[in-house]
């Protein structure tokens, strides 16, 4: 088994957050490997034809971005690692976790793995792509 140098953690901060980041901590710290974090939101926009009901300029992705960054860091927080670099990204999860993962040259990627059962196994999911298309080893936590 190789050494890591560098563990990115991939997080929906959903309440299985915690469990996946202390794998990840777990492993860094086994490997003196750095640990970094990072969390996708996915912004949906809105339709231009219902935009007239909104009301005026709503930066309603900036306070998507604002919310998470505020999540993040008070998970890295609850777990002790106040100085582990985090990155909140927006655009599609699977692409934004992968360019991460490159930019950062990361050798491990951590993320949620949801056991998925009848048609949900022949559907795409982020954790398949993830797990064909990363430019490193993968470690997909089972969450319940």
């Amino acid at each position: 088994m190789s050494v890591y140098s560098h563990v990115l953690v991939a997080v929906d901060l959903s309440e299985d957050s915690p469990a996946v980041s202390r794998r990840g901590h777990d492993l860094a710290a086994r490997c003196d490997a750095k640990l970094s974090f990072v969390h996708v939101v996915e912004f949906i926009p809105v339709d231009p034809a219902g935009e007239a009901l909104l009301p005026p300029p709503v930066d309603l992705e900036g306070e998507l971005v604002q919310g998470a960054r505020h999540r993040l860091d008070a998970l890295c927080d609850s777990l002790g690692l106040k100085s582990a670099p985090r990155r909140v990204e927006v655009g599609n999860i699977k692409v934004e976790i992968l360019r991460v993962a490159v930019e950062e040259q990361a050798d491990l990627l951590v993320l949620g793995s949801h056991g998925r059962h009848g048609l949900a196994l022949l559907l795409g999911s982020t954790e398949k792509s993830l797990l064909h298309k990363a430019p490193c080893d993968v470690l997909a936590v089972r969450l319940n």
